[in-house]
């Protein structure tokens, strides 16, 4: 459940940091009034910090999630045969009718 919220999470983090990063690049032209390359430079650097943060996190995440549910899922299924499997051995042979 952890895992599964942190990799969900991350990458729309740095989609938050993304869109901070070009408000204050704008906000930053906008107060100039001209643009200049050294006025959005900081925000994009923010923006492209933040996401590229977000999917450092999130990829790994994601990729152990998958396995820990993958192998949760194997051993449900092993368990389910060995349940069967008991209870066919406990079951009584079915009685032949002869009539």
């Amino acid at each position: 459940m952890v895992l599964a919220t942190v990799a969900n999470v991350a990458p729309m983090m740095g989609f938050l940091g993304t869109v901070v990063g070009m408000i204050a690049a704008f906000g930053a032209v906008a107060e100039a009034g001209q643009i200049e390359a050294s006025l959005v430079a900081g925000g994009i650097k923010v923006a492209l910090i933040t996401t590229a943060t977000g999917l450092t996190i999130a990829i790994p995440v994601n990729i152990a999630y998958n396995f820990f549910v993958t192998r949760i899922d194997r051993l449900i299924i092993d368990m389910e045969r060995g349940a069967e499997a008991v209870l066919d051995m406990s079951a009584p042979p079915a009685a032949h009718r002869t009539s």
